[in-house]
């Protein structure tokens, strides 16, 4: 067990940075041929930051458009953010020096519960896409196939914060062993874990391949990275460039 998740840390971790960084170079080499800024649109590169920000953290185009649907995915976003910190103690030396403050009480505290939180905006997400018959006329089965992945990732890890405790001492000293490319840990065995981390695994496989890939797709959208300001100067795309030279 302790080599065959080794392995497949190390495949899912590969898969991961690789798929994504060629995913990002594809938007990056990507040519936005027109202006097409979402009005009302900034008229000033500080602007764009500015309304890429409020995106990003307040998914402001979402809470527009419907409130039901920004309160659930925020609901799971926040949690999701807040259970990441708290992994992070796994997998960093105390020597760290964001260590103090990823190992306070508070939010290990805060962490712990917010996976309560991720279950509770992903049964929301689920619950649209099933209940609403707009929603459910366009979703594909991998959209369910998805939420479903990230609801039993979830519910593992709750049932190991509050129902069936692993050994984390254990856990951390694989992990670091894992990081350091070294051996002398076993994997501890418990189902709740090994569920957890086997999906975690497959996610991180898939995800470069699915539509989480909105995560630094967000980033590359003309639609909000561009400045409104066609009058003051013509937009033209690279390959245009090339061909008017």
């Amino acid at each position: 067990m302790t080599f065959l998740f080794a392995t497949l840390f190390y495949i899912s971790l590969g898969v991961l940075i690789v798929g994504v960084a060629l995913k990002i170079r594809q938007y990056w080499n990507t040519p936005a041929p027109l202006k097409i800024p979402t009005m009302p649109a900034p008229t000033t590169q500080a602007g764009v930051v500015f309304r890429m920000a409020r995106e990003v953290v307040l998914f402001e185009s979402l809470f527009r458009s419907t409130k039901w649907t920004w309160i659930f995915s925020w609901m799971f976003h926040l949690g999701l953010l807040l259970a990441f910190v708290r992994h992070l103690r796994y997998v960093i030396s105390p020597d760290f020096f964001l260590w103090p403050l990823i190992n306070n009480w508070l939010v290990q505290f805060a962490g712990q519960y917010a996976s309560l939180m991720m279950l509770a905006g992903l049964l929301g997400l689920l619950g649209r896409r099933i209940f609403v018959d707009r929603v459910r006329y366009i979703s594909a089965p991998s959209d369910y196939l998805m939420l479903i992945l990230l609801l039993i990732i979830t519910i593992s890890g709750i049932m190991m914060s509050f129902i069936i405790p692993t050994d984390v001492v254990l856990l951390k000293a694989f992990m670091m062993d894992l990081i350091s490319t070294s051996s002398g840990h076993e994997f501890p065995v418990n189902f709740p874990l090994v569920v957890h981390l086997l999906l975690v695994a497959l996610l991180a496989i898939i995800f470069p391949f699915s539509k989480l890939l909105h995560a630094p797709g967000i980033f590359f959208s003309p639609t909000r990275n561009q400045v409104d300001n066609p009058r003051e100067q013509r937009h033209i795309a690279d390959w245009a460039k090339k061909l008017e030279s």
